[in-house]
């Protein structure tokens, strides 16, 4: 099962010859599931259901309840900011979690679960963009414990791990990172770990994924990894184990970069119905 996560900088910058970008490179990665962040949604128009026609997938979108302070950034109160999955099998459950976060810095920050049926398993996939403001870990460490405690109550029912995607905006060795992995200290939810499906990447491979090679970030900013592909350990036979992860979207297509984060993209262990399956 290949895996994406990706954070697709809503409607900044040139967007319409990003979105093209986008498509060609999920095309060419052909993934099973896709975690999206930033999603736009303007006029009846919706950034993941495009996306979703054009690969022939399912979708599922959830909608923040703050996109004012988004709009503003634009100037168009037009559009909506949200989270969204995309699914080559069918989604059969979905709910929203809001984040939490001080009024100062609550610009509606999401989680959402979908439940993906493939044909031998059910796979409880999650997708969330965590509060961005550099000096807000103690925000982001609010906001994974809700997660992780949404994920607990979403998980059962299945061998496979649930998988948590998205744009956590911390560095690895942040408190919130290591409290949502619940391996490197107590986690939030007793015997709930997960593990960054990074720890399993090539070491000599590039690993930014907001990198100021890319013209969007600009020169100062430090290379950092703040998009994570999470997964919880093996179930039976290893299934759902990563097998391998890398960076992708992380130059111009088409003459133009994509977004201002690279993706992110994990296979994970399948059974052979599941892998085989149209």
């Amino acid at each position: 099962m290949r895996i994406v996560t990706w954070n697709l900088w809503w409607r900044f910058g040139p967007w319409e010859e990003r979105q093209k970008a986008v498509l060609a490179v999920l095309r060419e990665l052909r993934p099973e599931v896709v975690g999206l962040q930033e999603v736009w949604e303007c006029g009846g128009q919706n950034l993941a259901g495009w996306l979703a026609d054009e690969l022939g997938m399912h979708w599922a979108w959830a909608a923040s309840d703050a996109s004012d302070r988004w709009q503003r950034r634009i100037g168009d109160p037009t559009v909506e900011v949200g989270n969204a999955v995309l699914s080559r099998w069918p989604v059969v459950a979905q709910e929203v979690l809001r984040l939490p976060a001080p009024e100062e810095l609550d610009d509606g920050r999401l989680a959402l679960y979908t439940r993906l049926a493939t044909p031998t398993h059910e796979v409880p996939f999650f997708t969330t963009h965590l509060t961005s403001a550099i000096h807000a870990s103690g925000v982001r460490r609010e906001q994974v414990t809700a997660l992780a405690e949404f994920v607990a109550a979403h998980r059962g029912g299945t061998d496979f791990p649930p998988v948590v995607t998205g744009d956590f905006n911390a560095w690895p060795d942040s408190d919130e990172i290591r409290l949502f992995g619940g391996y490197k200290t107590s986690p939030v939810v007793p015997g709930q770990v997960f593990l960054d499906a990074w720890e399993y990447a090539d070491p000599a491979a590039p690993w930014a994924t907001w990198d100021p090679a890319n013209p969007y970030v600009g020169p100062h900013s430090p290379a950092a990894r703040i998009d994570y592909i999470h997964v919880a350990p093996p179930g039976p036979a290893g299934l759902g184990h990563v097998r391998s992860v890398h960076r992708a979207g992380d130059t111009p297509t088409g003459g133009v970069w994509p977004s201002d984060h690279t993706a992110v993209v994990a296979d994970l262990a399948l059974p052979s119905a599941d892998r085989d399956a149209d």
